[in-house]
């Protein structure tokens, strides 16, 4: 694989650890700031919309640059970002910050993921997703965990100036490794040919199986602590391990994606969706005990994970004369997915139904991500055969005027 994937993945990393340290830091920072841990969980729902309104937004308004340069742009706005939330006065300005920061996000990943796949053969795209997404899948399993050790102890500040420095160090490799006629010989479609894949009814089912398929993941994984500890009997100090294992799981389910989507896109993801409904579902009596509850933990992460290359990959396949916006779109529908499935985990919860209900309800999306997938798969069926059948015709009607000019 070329040394280029490298590039992407250390900016990967970078974005991962910004976006998930938060969680573990927000004690700190609720102190340090004099707010409640309420007020402080706001800064996490602030990056997020700053993901989803800067995937589409920023993919959009680059669409006519070059990716290598957009991919460098995006990064420094990015170390901007986290730089500004290092120096933050106070909850107002650390709000806007943690916005920033999310903003180039998604664009990131997007046009990353068109990049990855134009470095390599067609044959191992998927395999370059999954290498560009391993940045953020180790990130929760080194990033987050070493991070949120440093915030606790040199404070929460030096974490956000350490992931800028990550990010200078991401930046350094694009320039050096993204190799500039790679980054700038792609189509350049323009704004309106980017906004005209938006109209494609199959990217539209592919989002809508992103949505649904993660939703699944984050209904159940919101609630793994009090899961992990009400339920499999864990004190709270082992939670932290126990999602590290969360994060080799997503790492081996990441790498298995795209390894098999290059084989099979359409039966891979269909297969980690069926096996995402199974562990779910599983998921109440996995935690009776602490040994399968760890194991459900792995479970999660490698069954949602495998649907992350084949699902950005179709999303590419079906905007393919311009990838970028859609691409970037799938990453916002991702942080949608993030915010509904944990809405939807959580009346689970409020309507009484245990603390694993939340798996439950994730099992359910991740049955309607079957649906949405499998309509998706019919949509493709009859498109292939309607083009089928016109070829056809033309070459009938092309054959019988040969014909006709010989008699």
């Amino acid at each position: 694989m070329p040394l280029a994937l490298l590039a992407l993945a250390v900016g990967a990393f970078g974005i991962g650890t910004t976006e998930f340290v938060m969680m573990g830091l927000l004690p700190d920072v609720a102190a340090d700031l004099d707010i409640s841990l309420p007020t402080a969980g706001h800064l996490v729902s602030a990056y997020a919309l700053g993901v989803v309104i800067g995937a589409p937004l920023l993919a959009a308004a680059t669409a006519r640059m070059s990716r290598r340069t957009v991919l460098i742009a995006l990064m420094a706005l990015f170390v901007v970002g986290n730089a500004l939330s290092a120096l933050a006065p106070g909850n107002g300005a650390l709000l806007a910050a943690r916005f920033l920061s999310g903003l180039p996000h998604g664009a990131f990943f997007g046009v990353g993921a068109v990049v990855a796949t134009g470095l390599v053969a067609p044959e191992r795209r998927a395999r370059s997703v999954s290498l560009m997404f391993l940045g953020l899948t180790v990130a929760n399993v080194v990033g987050v965990p070493a991070a949120t050790l440093m915030g606790q102890h040199l404070g929460w500040r030096a974490t956000f100036l350490a992931v800028s420095a990550i990010g200078l160090a991401a930046i350094a490799s694009l320039a050096l490794l993204i190799p500039a006629e790679k980054g700038e010989g792609v189509p350049q479609v323009g704004l309106r040919g980017e906004l005209a894949t938006l109209r494609s009814v199959p990217v539209w089912l592919a989002l809508g199986t992103t949505v649904a398929g993660f939703g699944a993941l984050f209904a159940a994984y919101s609630y793994i602590t009090p899961m992990l500890t009400d339920t499999a009997g864990y004190a709270d100090t082992s939670v932290t391990l126990l999602l590290a294992l969360f994060g080799v799981g997503a790492t081996a389910g990441n790498l298995l994606g795209g390894r098999l989507a290059d084989h099979a896109m359409r039966a891979t993801l269909f297969g980690g969706l069926a096996s995402l409904v199974a562990v779910l579902g599983l998921f109440p009596l996995l935690m009776r005990t602490q040994g399968t509850a760890a194991l459900a933990v792995i479970l999660l992460g490698t069954a949602a994970f495998v649907t992350g290359s084949p699902l950005q990959l179709m999303v590419m396949e079906k905007a393919a004369a311009a990838p970028s916006l859609a691409s970037s779109a799938n990453q916002a529908a991702f942080n949608l997915a993030n915010a509904g499935g944990a809405w939807i985990g959580g009346l689970a919860l409020a309507a009484g139904f245990g603390a694993t209900s939340p798996a439950l309800a994730g099992a359910a999306l991740a049955v309607l991500g079957l649906g949405v997938a499998a309509v998706a798969y019919g949509v493709d069926r009859r498109r292939g055969a309607l083009a089928g059948a016109h070829e056809r015709l033309v070459a009938g009607s092309s054959r019988r005027q040969a014909e006709a000019v010989r008699g």
